[in-house]
């Protein structure tokens, strides 16, 4: 775990945990990493948990309280602290000029993939992802606080890719909803019908300005949860 400033009086440090202790386990969880730790912790808000500690070769458990917004102020280890600890190590592969257009393809095509994956969970009722999804507070708080270019054009690039198969589905006002009309005049030999068309785009329209509201929404007041 991270470190605390001297006068830390968060609820983790007060309880007894230290800089660079392990943690094991969340009330009897074994938890691995850091993010694992954050839902397990947050369950408990406004109560109590209890944290299995590897602080040297010994294992001690101690009991934090938890703030009604689920946190106990656990610091987290840098990327540097990490590597030294050996939890994990970071390897840079440089590409030349020439080099760089395939391996870029190739991140596209990975990351496209990934969230196609992520937009099946979202739509499965049974995973409930719908209730993650966020909008514009959620987008902005993907970025880093601290400015970094390297992660700026990372998501800049990762957004635009998801905005690319967002407008690619076949929904009515997007491009793919134009795609699916145009394929449907060159397989029948005929156009739609003006006013079923005009119909068609109010749909898409509401459909996309009722996915925004709800998206926000989820932001702001949770309307997921």
């Amino acid at each position: 775990m991270g470190e605390y400033s001297e006068k830390d009086s968060s609820f983790a440090n007060v309880a007894g945990l230290r800089h660079r202790d392990q943690i094991l386990a969340v009330d009897g969880t074994p938890v691995h990493y850091y993010d694992e730790i954050i839902p397990l912790v947050g369950k408990k808000s406004g109560s109590q948990v209890e944290l299995t500690v590897l602080r040297g070769t010994d294992t001690l458990n101690i009991t934090s309280k938890v703030s009604e917004a689920g946190l106990a102020g656990i610091p987290y280890l840098s990327d540097k602290e990490n590597q030294e600890l050996g939890y994990y190590r970071t390897d840079v592969k440089k590409y030349g000029f020439f080099a760089s257009f395939p391996a870029a393809v190739r991140k596209t095509g990975e990351t496209l993939q990934n969230y196609i994956d992520q937009f099946k969970i979202i739509l499965n009722p049974e995973t409930e992802g719908y209730k993650a999804v966020g909008g514009f507070k959620a987008i902005g708080s993907v970025f880093p606080t601290v400015w970094d270019w390297e992660s700026f054009w990372n998501i800049t690039a990762f957004l635009s890719v998801i905005l690319a198969f967002m407008n690619l589905l076949p929904i009515p006002a997007l491009d793919g909803g134009h795609v699916m009309f145009t394929l449907y005049e060159m397989i029948s030999g005929r156009k739609p019908n003006e006013k079923f068309l005009e119909y068609a785009q109010m749909v898409g329209m509401v459909l996309l300005l009722l996915l925004m509201l709800y998206a926000n929404g989820n932001d702001w007041f949770g309307w997921g949860s």
